[in-house]
This record gives structure tokens, C-alpha cells and sequence, in this order.
């Protein structure tokens, strides 16, 4: 029984073999009958129980197996089975050429399925064109203004509040605080400077009056001189009339003195209405130029100080138009960038883009990430930019030649370069490293490839340097 079972399993396993790995020949017995070339193909010494499988043959291999191995004899005996003839074409005895003529040989169908095929690729024929490079940064929105109007005197605001979003105009009135006494100290202000005013004619006046008495004693003490020569006059009489004459030079002075003190009094008095007039205009608070309230203007009631621990914060106003764009330059690309260059900006946030100009490239570098600020004005009448938005920020500078390309054909090589593959005059794939310009919506601008070259930009990943490509061109780049 055992005996029975071993044979079974034999018999079962050669079954399996020859429907699996002699197919062909099995194939051609079922459409032929021709049993001897299927016990052919079984004797021969290429069949063996310890036989790997091998991988799918091309349908030419198939159809030269099923040639070789039911391909009868004249003489009636079957294909030799003598290794050292396992090169030469398998044919009958007494076989002409012509009998054989169109069979293909073994070792020709082998070197067919081993020699590699071109890899289908789709290339694309590039040149060059010059386009405007661009210096691209990572930068943000500013307001062009932007200021906290503070209180300037103290004060109880007695005005209602403007709500924050509001558009101001330059002169406009935020914050008015109660007057208090101020009125009445202006009134004594100017009390007093009418009191200065009044002192001038009397101190004028006292100068006059000093001024002849000085010349009447002049005038007498020339009349004694003149007397005491001819012996009519005695020497105290001419010591009597110096000494009026001197009295009058210092009445004279005393009443220049008193006139340019009146005039400082009036000076004084002017300077203090000048100071309260000053603090009254103080008490209303006005918008220093045309822009939008981004805070609430002081509430109803509330104290303001000036320079006190709570502050005098009335409100704050900024300036949206024109707008600034910040950014900040690497020290590589500084010296690309100059004042008035043409800029453009796409919000992170999406929309239309903006265009401006350089108007400030600082001179100074961060010390800590030895960059550079510059700062764009565009215009932004219907205020739809706000202030601190992220932008990507491109700077114009002179132009350089690159190609337009589809950003698919971009690849990487075994070193992390990034760059494309070309096929080159053999028609075989070239790896060439590029620099990336910029991205647009039609593609890529990329630097680093010669005037006119054919990219590919499918089935470049399914290659590497020096294999053969079978090449389909598509339109050409503009």
C-alpha cells in the first residue's frame, strides 16, 4: 500500500511539471498528437524535479519553444539530448537547410529576452528665454503711521467716545476735558498784562522828566563856569550845579531802568496768558492726521494725567495708505536691491497681489541675524491690506536667462542635488543639477542647463545616468 502511495505522489508531482513548466510542449501535443516530441521534451536533460521556475516568457519565446520541442524528424529520431550540441539549433537527421531556415536558434532568444529596453520617457525640448530675476523674501505689512495720542494736561473727559474702526480726519476732535478754573486764571493773565501795559507810559514819562532836569542843570552849571572865570561866580555855586548835573544823569538812568521794566512786566504777563491759553487748547484733544481709530477714544467721565502712572492715553490712530512692506535682505543679496527697484508682494492670506517701490534699504545690518531692513510703499486706498499680515516679498533685479519648466521635472539625485534629467545626443538620461529662480503659474524658472535642451519630464524617476531612453517629445516651452 505504501508502495501505491509513493507512486501516486510521483506520479501527481510529474503531472503538476508538466502542466506548469512544460506547457508549451504540452500545448503542442494537444494540437498535434505528436507524443514523441512531448516524451522528447520529458527526456531531455533540462528536465529535473529540482528545476526553479523560471520568469514569464515574451510571446516569441513561447512560440520558439513549442518550434524546438515538437519539431519532428525524417529519419524519425527525436532532438538530441547531447549537452555539448545544446548551442546548435535542434534539427532532424537528413534535415536541408531550408527545413530549418525559419526556426529561431535557442541562444538568440535568450540574448532577445536578457538585452535591456530603452526606458520610455517624455521629454520636453526647452531654450533658454532672459527673464526678470527677483530677490524673494519672507516679510510683513506696517502701517505707515501709526501713534498713541496721549493727554497733555489733566483733566476729566466730558466728551462722548468714538468707537474703535473709525476713520478720523486730521484736526478732528477725539478727547475734550473740562476747562475747571482755567478760564478764571486766564482772566487774571490777562489782568495783569494789561496792568504791564498800563506802567509803560508812566515809566516813560519819569524819563522824560528826568531828561530836563538833567539839561536845566547842565545849562546851570555852564552859566557858573562861565561866572566863576570872569570872578562873579564863587566855586561852591560851580560844585553846587556839577552835583545837580550828575543827579539828573542818574534820574535819567533810573527812569530808563523803570521803562525797561515795565516792558518785561508786559513780557511776563504775555507769557502767562500765553501758557494758559495754551492749556485751555490742551484741554481738547485732536487727531494728527487722516486715519483710522484702532482703539476706543477715552470713555465719558473718565481722568486723564499727563505723565501720570495711569496715563493719558486718549486713543490710537494709524495710517493704512499708503501701506509699507518690511522685509529683510541676507547680506548675499543686499547689493541686489536698490532704492526705487520695482517690488511686488502675495499676501499669506491670499488676493490680488500688490506692486510698489523700494523707498529705505537700511545701512546697518541685525546683529544678530546680519540681515538687512527695506521697506516697500504700495498703495492701499481701499484699505483692504492691514497692518502685520504676512507676505511673500519679490524684489526686481537684473535679468538672467532660464528655462521654463513643469514642476514634475524636478528630481533628486543619490546625493540630495536637486535638478532634472536630460537626454543627451546618444539618447541616454543626463542628470543635471539646477537653481531654482522662482515659481509662476505656468512653471518653474530654473538656471543651471545649457541654451536648448531636451528634459524629461515623465518617467524621470525610472532611470539613471548613461540608460538608454526612448524619447516623446510634447510641446515645446515658450
Amino acid at each position: 500500500m505504501k508502495f501505491i502511495s509513493v507512486i501516486s505522489a510521483l506520479f501527481v508531482a510529474l503531472s503538476l511539471y508538466v502542466l506548469v513548466f512544460e506547457r508549451a510542449a504540452l500545448e503542442s501535443f494537444a494540437a498535434n498528437g505528436d507524443l514523441d516530441a512531448l516524451v522528447s521534451a520529458l527526456s531531455s536533460p533540462e528536465f529535473t524535479l529540482e528545476q526553479q521556475p523560471q520568469k514569464e516568457q515574451t510571446e516569441l519565446g513561447k512560440t520558439a519553444d513549442v518550434t524546438l520541442a515538437a519539431m519532428p524528424s525524417d529519419s524519425g529520431a527525436n532532438v538530441t539530448s547531447d549537452p555539448d550540441t545544446q548551442s546548435e539549433p535542434p534539427i532532424g537527421v537528413g534535415t536541408d537547410d531550408a527545413d530549418h531556415s525559419g526556426s529561431i536558434p535557442a541562444k538568440t532568444v535568450n540574448e532577445m529576452d536578457n538585452k535591456p529596453q530603452p526606458v520610455k520617457v517624455v521629454a520636453l525640448l526647452s531654450e533658454a528665454r532672459l527673464v526678470d530675476t527677483a530677490v524673494v523674501l519672507r516679510g510683513r505689512t506696517e502701517a505707515a503711521r501709526q501713534v498713541d495720542v496721549m493727554a497733555e494736561t489733566s483733566g476729566k473727559v466730558v466728551s462722548a467716545p468714538l468707537r474703535k474702526g473709525r476713520m478720523v480726519r486730521k484736526g478732528q476732535e477725539l478727547c475734550k476735558l473740562d476747562p475747571g478754573t482755567r478760564m478764571a486764571t486766564l482772566s487774571d493773565a490777562r489782568a495783569r498784562l494789561a496792568e504791564a501795559l498800563a506802567r509803560v507810559p508812566e515809566a516813560r514819562a519819569h524819563q522824560e522828566e528826568a531828561q530836563a532836569r538833567l539839561d536845566e542843570a547842565k545849562i546851570n552849571n555852564n552859566a557858573a563856569l562861565k561866572l566863576s572865570q570872569g570872578g562873579y561866580a564863587t566855586e561852591t555855586r560851580v560844585a553846587t550845579t556839577q552835583a545837580g548835573v550828575r543827579a539828573g544823569e542818574a534820574a535819567v538812568q533810573a527812569a530808563k531802568s523803570g521803562l525797561e521794566s515795565a516792558r518785561a512786566g508786559i513780557q511776563s504777563a504775555e507769557a502767562s496768558v500765553a501758557t494758559v491759553e495754551r492749556e485751555i487748547e490742551q484741554l481738547t484733544i485732536t487727531a494728527p492726521f487722516d486715519g483710522l481709530l484702532e482703539t476706543d477714544t477715552a470713555e465719558f467721565g473718565s481722568l486723564m494725567q499727563a505723565n501720570g502712572p495711569a496715563g493719558g492715553h486718549c486713543a490710537t490712530i494709524i495710517q493704512l495708505d499708503p501701506l509699507k512692506l518690511v522685509g529683510f535682505v541676507p547680506e548675499t543679496e543686499v547689493n541686489k536691491v536698490g532704492i526705487g527697484a520695482k517690488a511686488g508682494a502675495k499676501l499669506a492670506a491670499g488676493g490680488e497681489a500688490v506692486t510698489g517701490h523700494v523707498t529705505f534699504i537700511s545701512r546697518s545690518a541685525d546683529p544678530e541675524t546680519r540681515t538687512f531692513r527695506i521697506e516697500i510703499q504700495v498703495p492701499n486706498t481701499d484699505l483692504h491690506l492691514r497692518d502685520g499680515q504676512t507676505a511673500e516679498i519679490l524684489i526686481a533685479s537684473d535679468g538672467a536667462k532660464a528655462h521654463l519648466l513643469p514642476q514634475s521635472s524636478l528630481t533628486l539625485n543619490d546625493d540630495g542635488k536637486l535638478g532634472v534629467r536630460i537626454v543627451d545626443t546618444n539618447s541616454r538620461a543626463q542628470f543635471r543639477a539646477v537653481k531654482l529662480l522662482r515659481d509662476t503659474p505656468k512653471g518653474i524658472l530654473l538656471t543651471g542647463l545649457a541654451q536648448s535642451a531636451t528634459v524629461i519630464i515623465v518617467g524621470q524617476e525610472y532611470g539613471i545616468d548613461d540608460v538608454d531612453v526612448a524619447v516623446t517629445l510634447t510641446e515645446i516651452a515658450q
